[in-house]
């Protein structure tokens, strides 16, 4: 390997370990994506920094690990998050990203990513105080219901018990479906479906098969509710920490995870739904979204108050 000035000069600092949470397994598009970053900064930075990559949500949901990292305690350093789940902590334009079909295409969502808006979208929750900063995004594929019960269209939700996360966009989505949005720990989600506290969820299709969820709930209509964008936040503290060259380390390897995310995210996906479909999984595809579409108009009028052009500019990214 021929070493740059960067990585030399980088590889003279004070080494530092970064603990990285992620509430997937990491054999998911996520847990690959915090992979191939360990892997590129730590080649980058000449060994000065380690990235400890804590998977499969040992080190919580991810509101617990914003509520630890948001906290100050210094256990968790990074963690790969949704890009709404920062919306109650100082990040309330990162919502605009989660309202549904506001995305048509993965391409959409990377006009986005890759705009001098998401750079303003990712450092909101520091400039705001919150004491986290957004590094970059990635994506998990579009998420889709899946139920216990045999489905068929958008009637079918009528009247069941969907899980949320507990977010105002995901609560409106559901109950404008006509169902009950019921808030359960992603932890303990595969027991709600197999005792019935929930009849449905909604997951991108690459956790929906590494969490299990086949299992309990075979039926999956691919709706594409909304893009599973997601980002990847430090704690300031951490950041501060960093030398420069550390820093610049960082964001380069950030920047070549989220290119490889970028180039591998639909390919996996479609790997992943053949072997469902292989497996016996009931999926359902949506020939019209006009429907969906019509339902949800109310949860994006209120949730884009103050916010229309903002929304619109992404909007316009298509």
């Amino acid at each position: 390997m021929v070493l740059s000035m960067g990585t030399m000069a980088a590889a003279e600092d004070e080494p530092v370990t970064l603990v990285y949470a992620e509430v997937n397994p990491l054999d998911t598009i996520v847990g690959k994506m915090a992979t191939d970053f360990k892997e590129k900064v730590e080649e980058l930075s000449g060994g000065s920094i380690t990235i400890d990559i804590q998977a499969s949500g040992v080190l919580g949901s991810e509101n617990d690990v914003l509520d630890t990292m948001l906290g100050g305690g210094g256990t968790i350093d990074m963690s790969r998050i949704s890009a709404f789940a920062l919306t109650s902590y100082g990040g309330q334009k990162s919502m605009l990203l989660s309202l549904p079909y506001t995305f048509v295409s993965r391409d959409h969502f990377w006009n986005f990513a890759t705009s001098d808006l998401a750079q303003e979208f990712l450092l909101e929750p520091v400039e705001n105080g919150s004491g986290v900063r957004g590094l970059w995004y990635g994506e998990e594929g579009f998420r889709h219901f899946f139920t216990a019960d045999e489905i068929s269209g958008i009637e079918d939700l009528a009247g069941m018990k969907l899980r949320v996360s507990n977010d105002p966009v995901m609560n409106g989505l559901v109950e404008s479906l006509g169902a009950s949005p019921t808030v359960v720990d992603f932890g303990e989600l595969y027991s709600a479906l197999q005792t019935g506290v929930v009849d449905g969820a909604e997951q991108p299709i690459a956790n929906y098969k590494s969490n299990a969820f086949p299992e309990v709930a075979p039926n999956m209509i691919l709706d594409g509710h909304t893009l599973g964008a997601v980002q990847v936040i430090i704690t300031e503290d951490s950041w501060n920490k960093l030398s420069e060259n550390q820093q610049n380390a960082i964001m380069e390897a950030g920047a070549y995870a989220s290119q490889l995310n970028r180039e591998g995210s639909q390919s996996a996906e479609d790997e992943v739904l053949e072997q469902l479909k292989a497996d016996g999984v009931n999926i359902v595809e949506v020939e019209d979204v006009t429907p969906w579409q019509e339902a949800v108009k109310g949860v994006i009028e209120e949730n884009t108050k103050g916010m229309e052009d903002l929304y619109q500019q992404i909007l316009d990214m298509q």
